[in-house]
């Protein structure tokens, strides 16, 4: 699987951070009973790849890590059963640990200078993070001109309101966002909450 196979799999990639693993099989049933394949869990907390490895382990949903910071954390999620990896920026190193990893890999870039220094380890999807503050829509269709072959998950700021607007792109094929695995529902075993909110964002295109 490339990481355009992963972006591919739906409009709405959910970025999930989970404090509790025992909720992490709960959560992917739910994500696939609203019609989502694949989530991003983060590795910001403790259970995040106990997190991970259940959920590799007792779901058909296509699970990644996000906020990948060291080269280590591919390691470790490779280890978890991760099936991608996610940055929220991209260092020299961590692009260099990315192609080498084998991990399907989704550096993330805010300008065209990160973007080009992208293209050129011979990556071809990015994040765009954190889209809302860094031009949102309008920085997108500004890259689309001189780089045509790069394609963008837009993450920071999308939500169920603006998320057509983004995914209306030619070069978004899908937006990343915590709005439907909402923590406060994760915490409360509000799954069928969880449910809707992923029925509703796999329709959005």
């Amino acid at each position: 699987m490339r990481i355009e196979d992963v972006l591919s799999l739906g409009p709405v990639m959910p970025v999930v951070t989970i404090d509790d693993a025992a909720a992490a099989v709960p959560l992917a049933r739910a994500l696939a009973a609203g019609g989502v394949r694949a989530v991003e869990i983060t590795l910001r907390t403790p259970a995040a790849l106990e997190a991970i490895r259940a959920v590799a382990g007792e779901s058909d949903v296509v699970v990644g890590a996000g906020t990948v910071l060291r080269p280590a954390d591919f390691r470790a999620a490779a280890l978890a059963g991760a099936r991608f990896a996610v940055s929220p920026g991209a260092t020299p190193a961590l692009l260099d640990a990315g192609a080498e990893s084998g991990l399907p890999y989704l550096p993330a870039i805010a300008t065209p200078g990160e973007l080009m220094a992208g293209l050129e380890r011979g990556f071809s999807a990015f994040k765009f993070f954190p889209a809302e503050s860094i031009g949102g829509r309008a920085a997108l269709r500004a890259l689309a001109g001189p780089f045509p072959e790069a394609r963008f998950c837009a993450t920071g700021g999308i939500d169920a309101a603006n998320a057509p607007d983004y995914l209306a792109l030619a070069n978004v094929p899908c937006v990343g966002g915590s709005w439907v695995a909402p923590r406060e529902a994760l915490r409360s075993g509000d799954f069928v909450r969880i449910e809707a909110l992923a029925r509703a964002a796999a329709a959005l295109r």
